[in-house]
């Protein structure tokens, strides 16, 4: 049972360590006039938008430039999550 424990502890700590570098990552998506940069951790941290789009097609390319975004960091966090050898036992 200690074991278990301490397995489970130690794949939380990996789990904090990938969270916390993750944190440092970045990705930006630009589309018609709008800018969305999105952390590791799939947080929102900046939209830019042009002034002049049009208000009838800000709401379609906001959500295209979020969808896309959230694809790049999923991607992205794959990507890293290799480089750190993965997760042990939730393979």
């Amino acid at each position: 049972m200690f074991n278990k424990l301490k397995h489970l502890k130690n794949l939380r700590n990996q789990a904090k360590q990938m969270q916390n570098a993750l944190a440092d990552e970045s990705t930006t998506v630009e589309k018609g006039g709008i800018k969305v940069v999105m952390n590791g951790n799939m947080e929102i941290t900046s939209i830019a938008i042009n002034e002049d789009l049009a208000k009838n097609s800000l709401e379609g390319i906001l959500a295209d430039c979020v969808n896309d975004a959230i694809k790049k960091t999923q991607r992205l966090m794959a990507r890293k999550m290799q480089e750190m050898g993965g997760m042990p036992g939730l393979n």
